[in-house]
């Protein structure tokens, strides 16, 4: 999500030691005592309910979050949310104070919003048994869509003479780019930056092997968007749930029309670009494929045309012509999706009439965009809608 305020994040003055240790688990009380009430999968494991979802930009997360959203709003989950915004002071790097209603010793089940990771302080809120995943985009890919998104807001693409301000960009990014602008990461290895590193380090520096082993470490799976409903299946694979949890619509997406491919000679640069990013990408294609073969490759295969199938069925079920819509051409405000300063290109759709009462609760809740689902999960976004109600008043 594009929501960014300069404003500075609340005082860090309770910074001492933690008064009561993290707990070991925060699972709902009745999954240890009764576990003949929740559903176990084919492995006979119960279903993980402490989960952090390291939120980067601009790689699908926002239909993972959906997900994460129904799975905790199903079974009673403690979210821990941002206080007044739908991030965590992002680009400061997180502090346990951002999470609304903390107290050490608190419990949380799930912690899914933008963020700049800080390993030290995510654990003194979530509980030990925390299951830590992430998803990660090829870097050209991404840095176009975040160019894209976010060049209102960086001022040192304001200067960028030319229609074409991307590839101009690229021609000479070094000419352009300064490590210090204001907003100046979204243009330079992105991924690196949400995981709470320096972007501009020199790409042969140990410290980014190094931070590849940390991020190795902490998390227990690291998804891709280009295989998304792979991904998928190992995130239930980790998580022992079922296939029903997984069920998704692409949220916070493009319109094809806005979304020109990149040249192979484009993606070669932005590649260059991105060199950290796209060392990270590597490393960490090569463990998710090995955890595919450990899953079975003709199994997810399997899978993966199930879990195919299934969506096609509650597209048909939900959505109302079978297909995304442009943002003016969306009926409800509760399903309109938040876009980017200066333009509409972020897609959504419209939930069908009559639908089966069966569906209609889930239909609706797969559909909701991530700052209404947080609104209905109780956070109160006034920060966010304040800067919502300024763009429509200066007509951004």
């Amino acid at each position: 999500m594009g929501v960014r305020f300069v404003l500075s994040p609340p005082s860090l003055c309770s910074t001492a030691s933690a008064l009561f240790p993290v707990p070991s688990s925060c699972a709902p009380m009745q999954l240890h005592q009764t576990p003949q009430n929740v559903s176990q999968n084919s492995r006979g494991c119960l279903p993980k309910m402490d989960i952090m979802f390291m939120k980067t930009h601009k790689t699908a997360s926002s239909t993972i979050i959906n997900i994460l959203f129904r799975f905790g709003q199903k079974h009673g989950l403690k979210f821990a949310f941002p206080n007044s915004r739908n991030d965590f002071y992002y680009p400061s790097s997180f502090h346990r104070t951002y999470v609304k209603g903390y107290q050490s010793g608190l419990c949380f089940n799930i912690m899914s919003n933008h963020m700049r990771f800080n390993s030290a302080e995510v654990t003194q809120v979530l509980p030990q048994d925390t299951v830590y995943v992430t998803v990660l985009r090829d870097p050209a890919e991404l840095f176009e869509s975040s160019f894209h998104y976010f060049s209102h807001l960086i001022p040192l693409t304001w200067w960028i003479q030319g229609e074409d301000k991307m590839t101009e960009f690229l021609r000479d990014p070094n000419y352009y780019y300064k490590p210090n602008g204001l907003y100046s990461f979204y243009l330079k290895n992105l991924l690196f930056f949400d995981f709470g590193y320096d972007n501009n380090l020199d790409e042969d520096s140990p410290m980014v092997e190094q931070s590849f082993k940390e991020i190795a470490k902490r998390f227990d799976l690291v998804m891709l968007t280009e295989h998304f409903e792979e991904s998928l299946i190992l995130l239930k694979d980790v998580l022992c749930w079922s296939m029903d949890e997984l069920l998704f619509f692409k949220l916070n997406a493009r319109k094809e029309s806005s979304a020109p491919r990149l040249t192979p000679e484009l993606k070669q640069k932005a590649l260059k670009w991105n060199s950290i990013d796209w060392k990270l990408y590597k490393y960490f294609n090569s463990t998710f494929w090995h955890k595919v073969e450990l899953y079975g490759r003709e199994q997810m295969v399997k899978d993966v045309a199930e879990l195919k199938r299934r969506n096609a069925e509650m597209m048909e079920i939900c959505i109302e012509g079978g297909h995304s819509v442009e943002a003016t051409n969306i009926h409800s405000e509760d399903l309109q999706p938040w876009q980017p300063v200066g333009e509409k290109s972020i897609v959504g759709y419209n939930l069908k009439s009559n639908i089966d009462k069966q569906y209609e609760e889930l239909c609706r809740k797969m559909l909701t965009p991530e700052l209404q689902y947080m609104s209905d999960l109780g956070v109160n976004l006034w920060l966010t809608r304040l800067w919502g109600s300024v763009r429509k008043v200066m007509g951004l």
